[in-house]
């Protein structure tokens, strides 16, 4: 069995040797950028990991693993130019180097290569694998809308989010992990419980970037911290605050929801202190932790050896406990 930190290196190592070949340089070069940055690698780790617990040979699926990563980047490199972040994991984001015309053209390209990629899997399992891509690249568009149609509404309730939030981020470490199980052999139901793992996994794991972004170490996470209340982004914590804010707060509240004028610094700080007199954090690290105790469970139900799933339940929990 493999370490996450070994199957980390095989595919840093993959990515980093990708032979970028084709030209014009203005197409390929911000991909290069993209993949250049790095990043924890969670959902290619994840699908060899599944791999790994029904074969050795996890070198044989690297290009499936380095699609979905490819993927990945390619909705980070979008997801950037909606946002206008200015920052991605503590470089600059590719319209900032370049424009938003080269960061969506790159972006499609990325989209096709990770096509190509995850294409080169066992026959036998082709068209299953693409079809589970296609519906969760389909489900990660329908959450990207979900989170665009919210930004003009004030009255998105909790259970409208964690659903957008399991769209959008969820089902990618998902589906990574049900592509591992099916390439190694997983059962139906094993394949199953690995999917579910990762959606359990998924939803604790926004839960905590929406709780990083606001108690977080920008050193750490690679993003400036408060950019969710600056953008007033209906995140768990927004949602709760308005939920259970009395009135008073909720009229402080909602003064810096609609301010168009204020100092960054300040809204940050005035918010921050709202969301801990209404107590959400808390709520926010309830819902973090139930997620994580369903996601092991989920584990525990898959049908191998419990010593070969130790380095998946490691991983989450190694995950869940990032630094605020």
């Amino acid at each position: 069995m493999f370490t996450a930190s070994e199957i980390l290196e095989k595919i840093n190592i993959y990515i980093a040797e990708l032979q970028l070949t084709r030209t014009p340089q203005n197409l390929y070069e911000p991909v290069k950028y993209v993949l250049s940055l790095g990043g924890k690698r969670i959902r290619p780790v994840l699908m060899l990991l599944a791999y790994n617990l029904y074969k050795d040979d996890v070198d044989s699926i690297l290009p499936v693993a380095s699609g979905i990563e490819i993927y990945h980047n390619y909705t980070l490199l979008h997801d950037d130019l909606m946002d206008r972040a200015d920052l991605r994991r503590g470089k600059k984001t590719v319209h900032k180097i370049w424009n938003d015309n080269t960061a969506i053209l790159s972006g499609d390209a990325m989209l096709v290569l990770a096509y190509q990629h995850i294409a080169q899997c066992n026959p036998k399992h082709l068209k299953e694998a693409l079809d589970l891509f296609s519906l969760t690249a389909l489900e990660i568009c329908e959450g990207q809308q979900l989170d665009m149609d919210f930004e003009e509404r004030d009255d998105v309730t909790q259970e409208e989010y964690l659903e957008m939030i399991r769209l959008k981020t969820s089902v990618l470490l998902a589906c990574s992990l049900k592509i591992g199980g099916l390439l190694g052999g997983a059962t139906v139901e094993d394949a199953s419980n690995l999917y579910n793992f990762g959606m359990q996994m998924g939803l604790a794991f926004q839960l905590k970037d929406d709780l990083l972004d606001v108690y977080g170490d920008a050193s750490v996470f690679g993003k400036n911290i408060g950019g969710d209340i600056l953008s007033n982004k209906k995140t768990f914590l927004l949602i709760k605050a308005l939920e259970h804010a009395d009135p008073d707060q909720k009229k402080e509240l909602n003064y810096w929801l609609m301010s168009v004028d204020f100092v960054p610094a300040e809204k940050i700080a005035a918010v921050t202190d709202l969301y801990n007199r209404i107590g959400v954090r808390k709520w926010c690290e309830d819902k973090i932790s139930d997620y994580t105790v369903k996601a092991i469970e989920s584990l525990k139900l898959v049908d191998v050896d419990m010593e070969k799933k130790k380095e998946l339940q490691r991983l989450i929990e190694k995950l869940m406990s990032r630094e605020i």
